[in-house]
């Protein structure tokens, strides 16, 4: 080990004596007399000591710079220039030169040259001797960072699966471009080829801002030409984490689907919830723990979470911290119905953000119970809403279903947008809704429902052929509304871009695919209160977006609690959903001042 640190030393110091003795004989034309020779050994000696101590102080010599890097080089470099000048001030303090004072920086520029192609050298030699034997080569599509960094780490593991041969990048400008000596091959065209050539049977899809059509062109191009296809995940799954070879995975119906290119803002965010007390209700859910996992990554002094399901908290403390358990006084049990619970909890644990995402959505079920639609979703968002007297911001979890409703669902999430305005009229806090579609991945969404007829063997059901809905995977839903809470204003809705509708029958014929099984489609009708094809917007609102490209704001009118009277729970069904239509469509009272 000793001997490793000392050979850079001696490497070195010989650099400076061949740079030194290089100076003489160029100055004298290949016949220095003895003088000069001389003086340029004792140069030399002076210049291997002052190399040594120098070097020392900057860490040259005592195994910190493993491999030559940008900090490697960097005190090299300043190491040298600090010899050179203490080797031309020595030469001229002496009365009798032992060289001419102009070739001391002429000997540390040599010496230099010589110093780093040296740690060039061993560097290479390094690399070689750590790219993996017998790896399977492949191809990576993209060649921006996410690939870079992909590159190095493969050729860095002697032990690793795989070793990349090419780059495949739609950039014209990429087109000669090489990471780490692997060459760009071309543009997606080009895949089928790139393919052929270099005898990949894999291909990683290696862009982590990627968006799902992107995903799903690439895919089909490799597919068909015989090949494997992995992905990386994207940037919302990655958050802070850099991308590593053990990140790549097979491909799922999220990447197919749900993928959008998220614009990120972290100083935006961490301005509103860094050090500060963060509420979740619901936290149990989908978008609930997604909220308190993204959440908690921006250090918050204190991340509540509420939930009335006892098995949920726990598996959402879990996913945070492995070593907690339902002891935590950050885990909260309570339900939303129970008022007095409610203002209790925020009376005394003081939350100053609240996300509010506890909510009943199942559209079908709630078509059939109203009367649970009107508990939950519009009298618990009230009780949250009543008892959120000193909160700094509140976000309440709307749907795209609440745009121009027709569904319990849809009437239910309209009412508490509506109610969320109310507030705003009323706190010093800023309340605002987040509304946006279908969610891949969560409980109870129709990927949960076709996974598991596919395990069961079919038929998948889709209500009808030509039904469309927006589709958007948790972690970027979740990464938006963490955005948009931060830009939004009181008693706005903020819409969040979910890119084209996607058929449903397409969602179902990408699963089996995936699945490989021979898995029929049947098509079963349209349920009460289902739409054909869901909306963002509703009649008379304007897709505005001043602050953010995925991020619309409009306006809501703001509706008085007291039209709430009409919504009585043991009403008979077809009454109390015509009435929950009624009172959204119920005018704004006039605006008041706070």
């Amino acid at each position: 080990m000793r001997a490793a640190r000392l050979l850079p030393l001696l490497v070195d110091g010989a650099a400076w004596a061949a740079g030194l003795l290089a100076a003489v004989l160029a100055r004298y034309d290949l016949a220095p007399g003895r003088h000069e020779l001389a003086g340029a050994l004792a140069l030399a000696l002076l210049a291997v000591a002052m190399q040594a101590a120098v070097g020392h102080t900057r860490g040259l010599y005592r195994g910190r710079y493993r491999f030559a890097g940008f900090d490697d080089i960097r005190a090299v470099a300043s190491t040298a220039v600090v010899v050179t000048l203490g080797l031309t001030a020595a030469d001229l303090l002496l009365s009798r030169h032992p060289i001419p004072p102009g070739l001391p920086p002429v000997g540390g520029a040599v010496a230099l040259v010589l110093m780093l192609g040296f740690r060039y050298v061993r560097r290479a030699r390094l690399s070689r001797l750590r790219r993996p034997r017998g790896a399977a080569p492949v191809l990576l599509f993209g060649a921006g960072s996410a690939a870079e960094l992909l590159v190095d780490s493969m050729l860095h593991d002697s032990s690793g699966r795989y070793v990349p041969v090419g780059l495949i990048d739609d950039e014209p400008r990429k087109r000669h471009l090489r990471l780490r000596g692997v060459p760009v091959l071309g543009t997606r065209d080009d895949i089928v080829g790139a393919l052929a050539e270099t005898g990949a049977e894999l291909l990683v899809f290696a862009v982590a801002n990627a968006d799902a059509a992107l995903v799903r062109d690439v895919r089909d191009r490799v597919t068909a030409a015989g090949a494997e296809f992995r992905v990386v995940p994207s940037v919302s799954e990655l958050m802070n984490h850099a991308v590593e070879v053990g990140d790549i995975r097979e491909v799922q119906v999220t990447d197919l689907l749900g993928r959008h290119q998220i614009d990120t803002d972290l100083s935006m965010i961490g301005g509103y919830l860094t050090g500060k007390r963060i509420l979740v209700t619901g936290a149990g859910g989908s978008i609930g723990s997604e909220l308190c996992r993204q959440i908690h990554h921006f250090g918050p002094a204190e991340l509540m979470m509420l939930d009335r399901d006892e098995t949920s908290l726990l598996a959402v403390q879990l996913s945070i911290d492995p070593r907690a358990g339902l002891d935590d006084p950050r885990v909260i049990l309570a339900d939303l119905r129970d008022g007095p619970r409610i203002r209790e909890i925020l009376r005394t644990r003081r939350p100053q953000v609240v996300f509010h995402a506890a909510a009943l959505k199942h559209l079908a079920l709630l078509q059939r119970h109203p009367a649970e639609a009107v508990k939950t979703n519009v009298l618990g968002t009230l009780n949250v809403l009543e008892a959120a007297e000193s909160v700094e911001r509140f976000v309440n979890i709307s749907t795209d279903k609440a745009a121009d409703p027709s569904s319990v669902l849809g009437y239910s999430k309209r009412i508490t947008e509506r109610l969320t305005a109310w507030t705003a009229r009323r706190r010093p806090g800023t309340f605002l809704s987040v509304r946006f579609g279908n969610v891949l991945g969560s409980r109870g969404s129709v990927f949960t429902t076709f996974s598991t007829q596919i395990a069961e063997g079919g038929p998948v059901t889709v209500t009808h052929p030509d039904v469309t809905r927006y589709f958007m995977t948790t972690q970027e839903a979740v990464h938006l509304v963490i955005q948009a809470a931060a830009i939004g204003h009181d008693g706005e809705a903020l819409v969040l871009e979910m890119g084209g509708p996607v058929r449903i029958a397409e969602v179902a014929r990408q699963m089996v695919a995936l699945s490989g099984k021979q898995i029929p489609i049947e098509f079963t009708g349209l349920r009460p209160g289902e739409k054909l094809a869901e909306t963002l917007f509703g009649a008379g609102e304007t897709d505005r977006r001043p602050y953010h490209p995925l991020i619309s704001h409009v306006e809501v009118p703001p509706l008085d609690p007291a039209r709430l009277r009409s919504l009585i729970p043991d009403a008979d069904t077809a009454v109390q959903i015509a009435r929950m239509s009624e009172v959204c469509d119920a005018p704004a009272p006039a605006p008041v001042l706070h």
